[in-house]
Order: C-alpha cells, then sequence, then structure tokens
C-alpha cells in the first residue's frame, strides 16, 4: 500500500503537469503524514539533503560552464571542429558532436550544454543544407554526453546517494564518454550519407588549423585543468570546481577578454536560478527516499528485483532499459534518488561494481535526455529552432539507437569504465 501511495501520487502529479520536485515533495509528506513518520522529520531531511560539502561543486561548475559560455569559449572550439572535419560527409554533425563531447568537459548540464553550441552551430548547419531539425537533435544528443564526460553534475548527485568517490566516478565517465561519442558520430554519418550532408566548401589549411588550435588553446585547457587538478590528488572535485570558476574568471576578463561586468552578473544570476532548481529538487527527492526507505519499499522494490533472474549481465540490461524509460518522464536528479536507494541492495547482492555500474546508470541517464515526452536537451534544442518536441522527436531515434548499442557494450565490459580511476590509484574495485 505504501508503494501505492508514494509512487501513485507522484505519477498521478505528473499526468496533472506539476512540476517533478513538488510532485515528488507532495507525494513523501503525504505519506510521512499517512503513516505516522513523523513531521517533525521533515526540516531535519531537508537541512541534512542539501549540508553536504560534494553538493557545494554544483552551483561552482554550473557558475564556470555559464561564464565560459559568456566568455565564448564553445564557438572557439567550434571553430577549430570545423575547420578540422572541412567537408567531409556529416562533417558539420561531427564537428557539433566533438564540440559539444569537448564542451561538456566543462559544463556539466545537458541543456546548457545544448544551448551553448546550438547557438554556435545550428544556423552554419543549415547554411550549408542540414535539416534544421536534424542540426537540433544532433546537437541534442551530443549534449547529453555532459553528463558522461567529466565534470558531471549527475555524477556528483550519484556520489552524494551511494557514497561512491567522485573523483573516481568523473575519471570513470573519460573512456565511456568518448565510446558514446563515437556511437554517436556514426549516426550522425549514416543520416548525412543518405541525405549528402557535408561539412564546409573546403578543409581548412594546415595554418588556418594552427591558427585556430592557438585560438581555441585556453578553452580546450579547461578540463586538463579541472580533471589534471583531481587526477594528481592536488584538488577535490569541489575545489576543483571553484578552480574552474577562476580559471573562467581569468580567461573571459584577462585572455580572450570577452567577458564584462554585466555578462558576470547575468552569469551569477542564472547560476543561482538552475542551482536552487537542483538543490530543490534534491532536497525533496531525499525526503521521498528517506520515506521509501522507512515504509520498507525500497527492501520490498529490491527482493522483487533479485527475483526477477539471478545472472548479473541480466539485471544491469533490464535496469538500463528501467532507467531509460525512467528518462522518458522524470530528470536525471530524480531518478537517482528515487531509483539508486532500491537498485543498491542489488548491486551488492550481485556483487556489481558500484562505481561501473555508476557510469552505466548515467550513461542511461543521458540517454533518457533525448527520450520524450520529457527530453530535457530535446527541448531546448526545439525552442532554439522555433519547432515543436514531436517534430524533433521524429530524427532523434538514429541516435538513441546509437547511444544504446555504446551503452550496451559498456554493460558487458566494465573494465572500459574502472581502467582510469584504477590506474589513477582513486579506485580499488
Amino acid at each position: 500500500m505504501a508503494i501505492l501511495l508514494l509512487f501513485g501520487v507522484f505519477f498521478l502529479l505528473l499526468i496533472f503537469g506539476v512540476p517533478i520536485g513538488t510532485s515528488i515533495g507532495i507525494a513523501a509528506v503525504l505519506a510521512i503524514w499517512k503513516y505516522h513518520l513523523g513531521l517533525d522529520m521533515l526540516s531535519r531531511n531537508f537541512a541534512a539533503g542539501i549540508a553536504k560539502f560534494p553538493l557545494i561543486a554544483i552551483p561552482f561548475f554550473v557558475l564556470a560552464g555559464i561564464i565560459m559560455e559568456k566568455a565564448k569559449l564553445a564557438k572557439k572550439i567550434a571553430d577549430l571542429a570545423t575547420l578540422i572535419v572541412g567537408k567531409a560527409t556529416g562533417g558539420l554533425a561531427i564537428a557539433a558532436i566533438v564540440t559539444a563531447m569537448f564542451w561538456g568537459a566543462v559544463s556539466g548540464s545537458g541543456p546548457a550544454t545544448t544551448a551553448a553550441i546550438g547557438l554556435i552551430l545550428i544556423t552554419p548547419m543549415v547554411a550549408q543544407g542540414y535539416s534544421s531539425y536534424f542540426a537540433a537533435t544532433t546537437i541534442a544528443a551530443a549534449s547529453g554526453l555532459a553528463i558522461v564526460i567529466p565534470p558531471s553534475i549527475a555524477f556528483i548527485i550519484y556520489g552524494n546517494v551511494t557514497g561512491v568517490s567522485v573523483g573516481a566516478l568523473f575519471l570513470g565517465g573519460i573512456i565511456p564518454g568518448i565510446i558514446i561519442g563515437l556511437s554517436l558520430i556514426g549516426g550522425a554519418y549514416y543520416v548525412s550519407k543518405k541525405r549528402n550532408y557535408h561539412g564546409t566548401t573546403r578543409r581548412g589549411s594546415l595554418k588556418e588549423i594552427l591558427i585556430a588550435l592557438k585560438d581555441a588553446f585556453w578553452a580546450l585547457l579547461a578540463p586538463v585543468i579541472i580533471l589534471g587538478g583531481i587526477y594528481a590528488g592536488v584538488a577535490t572535485p569541489t575545489e576543483a570546481a571553484v578552480i574552474a570558476v577562476f580559471y573562467s574568471l581569468f580567461v573571459g576578463f584577462f585572455v580572450y577578454k570577452t567577458l564584462d561586468l554585466k555578462s558576470l552578473y547575468e552569469a551569477l544570476v542564472n547560476t543561482a536560478v538552475t542551482s536552487s532548481v537542483v538543490m530543490f529538487v534534491v532536497t525533496f527527492a531525499g525526503i521521498f527516499s528517506w520515506a521509501a526507505a522507512t515504509l520498507g519499499v525500497i527492501d520490498t522494490s529490491a527482493r522483487f528485483i533479485v527475483s526477477v533472474s539471478k545472472s548479473p549481465i541480466v539485471v544491469l540490461l533490464l535496469t538500463d532499459l528501467v532507467v531509460i524509460i525512467a528518462g522518458m518522464f522524470l530528470d536525471a536528479i530524480s531518478i537517482t534518488y528515487v531509483f539508486m536507494p532500491i537498485l543498491m541492495p542489488v548491486l551488492a547482492h550481485f556483487h556489481i561494481d558500484p562505481l561501473f555500474f555508476g557510469v552505466i546508470f548515467v550513461v542511461a541517464l543521458a540517454i533518457g535526455q533525448i527520450t520524450p515526452p520529457v527530453a530535457v536537451n530535446l527541448y531546448v534544442a526545439a525552442n532554439l529552432i522555433k519547432s515543436s518536441l514531436d517534430r524533433l522527436s521524429r530524427e532523434v531515434w538514429i541516435f538513441v539507437i546509437a547511444a544504446v548499442v555504446g551503452l550496451i557494450i559498456l554493460t558487458f565490459f566494465p573494465q572500459l569504465s574502472l581502467w582510469i580511476p584504477v590506474k589513477a590509484g582513486l579506485y580499488t574495485p
């Protein structure tokens, strides 16, 4: 009965258009009141949900990404990628994916990456004959890599819920991020070949590429500084986020000189709004998880999952599917707080490594960012081209299929996720 109340109320409110954070909060509070769990626990859980050191990294990474976007660092990377691919089949689509991969290593947010890259590359792609729908969906799909390639807000949340090292998760996402990126490039090339989409009219000369490389040097250095500090043990992920902010300010004000006080003020306002939304969901999702655990919902659900199959790989594949389906209706933070407490006993039962699972879990969340009807990345892209989500949904499935193929590969080969953090000495399986 507790399961029906918690999840029934939650999904009923979603159907009526209530925001996700509010829906999950109302369902949790109603369950706490109905089963006399103590309404005085709300204030304690509310404070405990956000008073955690790793979560401080979220607003700093958000701020760093917004500052770098306003400083036009994304354009530097896009110009370089476009010159390299030249007039190759699907060249501009490939350039968009590569740019999103690099920008994801700065932003950590899929919707933010979609907006930053879309404003730069959709117009040139349309000018070269690409369908605006295909251009928008390509960028939306590639921007999902922002939560796989570190730094990643999704990894910070996962680490906060499970206790897995965020630094190790960051490093674990590097190879999988590249693999999913290559899968998306394969999908973009397939469509471009069928539709005769190309890049620019000519490939950039060696001199032009070197000049663009020099111009983009400071932009390309950003992820190296962020991850290098963590990899070298000089900084925690939270400290690396603070370093990223100061680096972005230095580059914006003194190197490229594209940042002014007005842009900085706008960046601070945007960061405050974005971070408050994230923390709102984090807080109420945490209360929801506590209520579910106290009422025995988590234990009951875990026992059911364990009874489905005795094969770890079957359970992993089913989990991939469930998370992708959940991504059609919920945001990444809510999914993590709702499902991970249920899945953690399952991981322990099957001796599945939590860092490896965290990587494939976040990859599945990234796929959810482009699967309608929620599809936050697709929604942002649709707004950029003044189109409907339904129209873009027809174009996105090739990328969903490509990303799912990459996810299956990662599921069968855990070492792809574990190799770098183990070699770096940040994780012991």
